[in-house]
């Protein structure tokens, strides 16, 4: 038993988005957390999922092209919503996008190897928290919209798992109500009658 693994998970918390400053992860520290985040159940060896790093420049032009794609969906928007688009990737030093790729399978479900890309992102957040980053897992409206997943660089098959915002922070992070676990948990009692 590793008492100290537990004590890091039961205190593993996320970052607002709004406190997660330079300076970013080294690319050793972003090869670390990948090869952990690549360390999940992926039943038949499928990797249904990969990884798109967000950094530098190309986060404001993401932001401007998410603020042209608001207006097309939405018509004229406010200055404050379109700057909010504007930065949508600018706000941390790192975002990397978690993205599920589905693959031709007989026995597998599109559906488990999402859920695949959904334990990927995890464990992204967990190895990032590890090395002292702060987290914040976010997927917003473009990833439902074909043309936002297009501006993001996602192929028309591919759907957004979440997209991990990373960086350093200074702030105490609150504890947040948790469900207790009675109310979540209980003993096998027979098929579920309505």
């Amino acid at each position: 038993m590793h008492p100290s693994v537990l004590d890091f998970m039961l205190a593993r918390r996320s970052t607002p988005v709004k406190d997660l400053a330079e300076p970013a992860p080294t690319d050793k520290e972003i090869e670390t957390m990948l090869t952990v985040a690549s360390r999940v159940p992926d039943h038949g060896r499928l990797t249904p999922w990969r990884f798109i790093l967000y950094r530098g420049d190309v986060r404001r032009q993401i932001g401007e092209a998410l603020a042209a794609r608001a207006i097309e969906r939405e018509g004229a928007l406010p200055e404050p919503r379109i700057e909010q688009e504007r930065t949508r990737f600018s706000r941390a030093p790192l975002v990397i996008g978690v993205v599920c790729v589905p693959k031709e399978s007989p026995t597998i479900p599109e559906w488990e190897m999402f859920l695949s890309g959904g334990m990927a992102a995890m464990n992204l957040m967990i190895a990032a928290n590890a090395l002292g980053y702060g987290t914040n897992l976010i997927t917003n409206w473009y990833s439902d919209d074909a043309e936002g997943r297009r501006i993001l660089g996602l192929a028309p098959r591919e759907r957004v798992v979440g997209f991990v915002h990373i960086g350093s922070y200074d702030v105490e992070l609150l504890e947040r109500p948790r469900p207790e676990l009675k109310t979540i948990v209980s003993d096998y009692a027979g098929p579920w009658e309505a």
